[in-house]
C-alpha cells in the first residue's frame, strides 16, 4: 500500500551497543585455519589440505540450506532480509539489514546444532580427516555469530541486530 502524498514509513531504532570488528581480532581468526591444517597434517593425514578445500564449500552449502530452511519455517518475510556474503567475518548466509535478535539466534542455533549433527552422521561414511575438516569449517564459520550472541546475551531479547563490515550494532525500537 502506497503512502499518501509521498510520505514514507520510518522505523526509529535506538543504538544500545556497538562492537567494532577490528583487524587485531580478525587476524587470529584468519590464522586459525592454517593452524588447524598444520595440526591435521601432523596428526590425521597428509591429504587434509585436499579435504579442507573440499569441505569448505560443502559446509557453506549445508549452512545455507539449514539457515534458509529455518527462515522459511519462521515465515517467508524473514528470508528476504538475508543474503549470502563473501566478505569476512560474515562469510556465509547472514542478514543484510536489521534482524530480530530472536530470529538471528534461532537461525544460528539451529544451523549449529543441525550442521554438527549432519557432520556426526556423515562421519559413519566419510574418512575421519574429511569429517574433521567439515566440523572445523562449520565451527569456524559460526564462531563470529556465536560471539555476537554471547556479547549481546545480557541485553534485552527484543532488540535488533545489524551486521556491518566494520561493526555489529544492537538496537531497540
Amino acid at each position: 500500500m502506497a503512502e499518501p502524498h509521498g510520505q514514507a514509513t520510518f522505523y526509529q531504532y535506538r543504538l544500545i551497543k556497538k562492537i567494532q570488528v577490528s583487524k587485531p581480532l580478525l587476524i587470529p581468526y584468519l590464522i586459525l585455519p592454517l593452524i588447524a591444517a598444520a595440526a591435521g597434517i601432523w596428526t590425521l593425514s597428509p591429504y587434509i589440505l585436499l579435504y579442507f578445500l573440499i569441505a569448505f564449500p560443502v559446509i557453506l552449502w549445508i549452512q545455507y540450506v539449514i539457515g534458509h530452511t529455518t527462515l522459511l519455517l519462521l515465515g517467508p518475510d524473514y528470508r528476504k532480509r538475508w543474503r549470502f556474503r563473501v566478505k569476512l567475518p560474515w562469510l556465509g548466509y547472514t542478514p543484510e539489514q536489521h534482524i530480530s535478535r530472536r530470529i538471528f539466534s534461532k537461525v544460528h542455533i539451529y544451523t549449529g546444532f543441525v550442521g554438527l549433527s549432519l557432520c556426526v552422521i556423515m562421519a559413519l561414511w566419510l574418512p575421519i580427516p574429511f569429517t574433521a575438516s567439515l566440523v572445523f569449517w562449520h565451527v569456524w564459520l559460526l564462531l563470529p555469530r556465536f560471539t555476537i550472541l554471547m556479547r549481546f546475551a545480557s541485553l534485552p531479547k527484543d532488540g535488533m541486530i545489524k551486521l556491518n563490515d566494520q561493526d555489529i550494532a544492537y538496537y531497540r525500537q
